[in-house]
């Protein structure tokens, strides 16, 4: 028999705000343990949160880029649970009246996590809704240490329906909603920095079964090949059960990276009761459709649309569009390139080559990037304006990235200029004609690339400052010459 995952993912998003959710202190990644704090995120007696407006408008903002419905009133709940994480011993959620409802991400034909091909189709989200962070636990060999920097800083969770179905389709629609989310300036959804984490559903039935199977969920993944990982052990191991006959257990399983494997972590058969109940300290909010109109009127050009125009405005392939698409920083690092040269195409051959290769090489970011994008449209007009050839622009390029320096100061220094001056390359493709008699003869016999040796000659006379192309057409004219 057949069978097939149904799968369904809890995303947790921090958002970008200045201070965190419910206080005044600052929203900032690190800093020294417990030092981003104050009474209200460290739940003291007494203390009175205040919403940041702009987490909820960055929430809304992820809901519209969603396509869900943006709904109110909406109100924050007390989830009650003892954890050392949660200072207060409850957490500041939304149960039954988050603010966004619905909505779906699309997965485009684009290759999953394995290579293979992905069916387009959209993922439909049951809701979005808004709560704080807890703090960050390190577990040592005999105590377990912990930091409330984190705890408060405003945390999207974003729930799919089950409609997922392969690891592969799991990580593609990670991949949209984190671009989604990036390009909507909403999050960084920097993993590294613990800004996006993921929780999986998943459960196994017979190929063409409407009812779903005992689902398990797989906690706090922090990397989208994590997440593809142990969904494909997990319907692996799940599968195997159910053929060997075995039933399958509600439990809440981790993760372990080393051994590839997912372990169980507690089982379900005492649910927590996190005893719901509406924040008595903070009003419901209605969310005006004025403010909802305005919000989206502000919201910046979607992925697939600067995509397609990138492809008709720049003329670059709908692979580089991709690529230089891929994350909001590099569509504007190679736009604000593209504005500042007269060839886009270029343009994007560099960005997405002789640029990206550095920057890996070098273990940078491209918001590391010595190389800022003026510099680089300055060094791709150099080329347009046939100022420098090919193998010349990867020698300033390198230079310029070892050193910061433009282009044109580099060209300057070392004298490299490329030679455009027909009379000058004609006066040296006469020197190599002079010098390679046999080489000639074997031109004048047909042997055409017996030329490509000539032309490599007078680029050796020119000390490699010649243009090329007009190298080639000089030796053509007089060879036609001497006939």
């Amino acid at each position: 028999m057949d069978y097939e995952a149904v799968i369904g993912l809890e995303v947790h998003t921090q958002l970008i705000t200045r201070s965190k959710m419910f206080c005044g202190c600052a929203n900032d990644f690190g800093g020294e343990p417990n030092t981003r704090v104050c009474p209200v995120c460290l739940g003291y007696p007494g203390v009175l949160p205040t919403i940041n407006r702009e987490a909820v408008r960055k929430t809304v903002m992820a809901g519209l880029v969603c396509g869900c419905e943006v709904t109110g009133p909406s109100k924050f709940d007390r989830k009650n649970y003892f954890y050392p994480d949660m200072p207060k011993n409850y957490q500041l959620s939304q149960y039954d009246q988050p603010f966004c409802r619905g909505g779906g991400v699309a997965l485009e034909a684009s290759a999953g996590f394995s290579g293979a091909p992905l069916s387009p189709r959209r993922i439909g989200l049951t809701r979005m809704h808004l709560e704080e962070d807890t703090g960050k636990l390190t577990h040592l060999e005999r105590c377990s240490a912990v930091d409330f920097n984190r705890a408060g800083v405003p945390l999207l969770e974003i729930v799919t329906d089950p409609d997922l179905r392969t690891a592969d389709e799991a990580y593609a629609f990670l991949s949209a909603l984190k671009q989604a989310m990036q390009y909507a300036g909403v999050s960084t959804c920097d993993m590294e920095k613990g800004q996006m984490r993921c929780d999986v559903n998943v459960s196994v039935r017979p190929r063409g079964q409407a009812a779903f199977g005992e689902k398990v969920e797989i906690k706090n993944l922090n990397s989208f090949r994590a997440v593809h990982r142990s969904l494909e052990y997990e319907i692996e191991r799940q599968v195997a059960a159910v053929r060997a006959g075995q039933a399958i257990q509600q439990e809440t399983r981790g993760w372990d990276d080393g051994t590839g494997a997912t372990f169980v972590q507690r089982t379900k058969e005492n649910a927590h009761d996190y005893r719901y109940f509406p924040e008595p300290d903070l009003m419901p909010l209605e969310i005006t459709p004025a403010w909802v109109a305005e919000i989206a009127a502000g919201l910046p050009e979607a992925p697939v649309a600067r995509r397609q125009r990138f492809v008709q405005q720049y003329g670059v392939s709908e692979y580089d569009a991709v690529v230089l698409t891929a994350e909001r920083g590099s569509a504007d690092y190679f736009e604000a390139v593209a504005r500042g040269c007269p060839n886009p195409k270029l343009a994007a051959n560099w960005v997405t080559t002789e640029l990206a290769g550095a920057l890996a090489q070098a273990g940078l970011t491209l918001a590391q990037s010595p190389v800022p994008a003026a510099a680089l449209a300055e060094l791709v007009s150099l080329i347009s304006a046939a100022t420098l050839s090919g193998k010349m622009a990867k020698e300033v390029f390198a230079e310029m990235f070892r050193t910061a320096k433009s282009a044109q100061a580099i060209v300057s220094e070392k004298g490299l200029q490329q030679v455009t001056d027909s009379g000058a390359i004609g006066e040296l493709a006469r020197q190599a004609i002079q010098a390679s008699p046999g080489v000639v003869a074997e031109v004048r016999g047909g042997n055409t690339k017996a030329l490509q040796f000539l032309v490599g000659q007078v680029m050796k006379l020119s000390r490699g400052k010649a243009n090329p192309q007009l190298a080639v057409q000089a030796l053509k004219d007089e060879l036609g010459r001497g006939r």
